[in-house]
């Protein structure tokens, strides 16, 4: 005859066979040695494609697996809502606004390492070591080989009249141009911002739309003579990475590297942080100091045609085609406190409209 046990007998039961397992589980870990593998989890606004072979490096050189998850929209949220729990380790982002959200909303934390203050310029790193810029790229000026005879163009420039109906530009409201106009405001005042915006939005020759490539395609249909376009997408293009499309595109413009009066070249930055939680706190900055190797350099020059961040790390040729690069001396930091006030500048002047 088959007993049935009493409901409360039954959940006893139930609790102790729950206790035994655990124990058993306990017993299993800790019955010999086991070596814990060696990762580094990373959260990623970079796209994957991009962002891979640098990973491949690390690990390559390291021994040490990555995690990686990418994030398009609201990584800063998602590390928030995990809080303690967030098995993030490094946060990777593009633009200088993007990474120091990361640092102002708290989720990351401050390091101390040799390598990195050797290898990174100071204005592009946090001075309490809670962000690090690892790769560049400049906002330059495509201009039509056949109609423009220019060799060199100041920022200030563009809303010179004798470009009126000439210029093309994506939105002022993405990140590289609200990025640009603040750093104008940084050089020369929110006022005098104010009526060069007028003057470039003057000189559109369509509205602002597309992405930079779009800008060298519509160059070569004959709609604009000028572009505002980062220099990364150039080598993109040349190379043959966008399709042959877009190598007849790249093939209908020169590069200027413009300047801003008594300043450089503007620059916006890929980064870095450790997060706050990070449990693999040490690989977490193992990554970081691979990043600026001279093989992860490396990388980011020939493999996405960005700027190094280490003074004297090769250019790959594409872009150091386009001539000395001056980076414009302002902070970095001022910048992107200035993103605000340039997002209400292009709202007032009705630039995107």
């Amino acid at each position: 005859m088959r007993h049935r046990l009493a409901p409360s007998l039954r959940a006893t039961r139930r609790r102790f066979l729950a206790a035994a397992a655990v124990l058993g589980l306990a017993a299993g870990l800790t019955a010999g040695p086991v070596a814990a593998e060696e990762v580094v989890n990373i959260y990623t606004t970079r796209e994957p494609g991009l962002a891979k072979p640098l990973f491949d490096g690390f690990t390559a050189a390291t021994g040490i697996k990555v995690n990686s998850v990418f994030i398009k929209d609201g990584l800063v949220e998602r590390v928030k809502a995990e809080g303690a729990a967030s098995p993030a380790d490094v946060l990777m982002t593009v633009d200088i606004g993007n990474l120091l959200d990361i640092v102002d909303q708290g989720v990351a934390q401050p390091i101390a390492s040799p390598v990195l203050d050797a290898a990174i310029p100071a204005n592009l790193r946090g001075a309490d070591g809670r962000w690090f810029a690892l790769s560049a790229r400049a906002r330059v000026a495509y201009v039509s080989k056949d109609r423009v005879k220019d060799t060199a163009l100041t920022y200030e420039g563009l809303a010179d009249p004798a470009w009126k109906g000439k210029l093309c530009i994506r939105s002022g409201k993405h990140p590289y141009n609200t990025a640009l106009i603040a750093a104008f405001i940084v050089h020369h005042g929110e006022a005098k911002a104010e009526e060069w915006l007028k003057g470039v939005k003057a000189n559109l020759a369509r509205k602002p739309a597309g992405g930079d490539r779009e800008n060298a395609r519509d160059i070569l249909g004959g709609i604009c003579d000028i572009g505002v376009g980062n220099s990364y997408y150039v080598g993109l293009m040349r190379s043959g990475k966008g399709g042959p499309d877009q190598e007849k595109w790249a093939e209908a413009i020169n590069v200027i590297l413009p300047t801003f009066e008594g300043g450089g070249t503007h620059v916006n930055v890929s980064g870095a942080v450790v997060a706050a939680n990070a449990p693999n706190r040490a690989n977490a900055v193992k990554l970081l100091e691979y990043l600026v190797s001279p093989a992860a350099q490396d990388l980011y020059a020939r493999g996405n045609f960005e700027y190094p961040v280490v003074p004297g790390a090769p250019v790959d040729p594409i872009i150091a085609a386009f001539g000395p690069l001056k980076v414009d001396n302002v902070d970095l930091v001022k910048v992107a406190g200035a993103r605000k006030a340039a997002a209400d500048l292009i709202d007032k002047v009705g630039f995107d409209n």
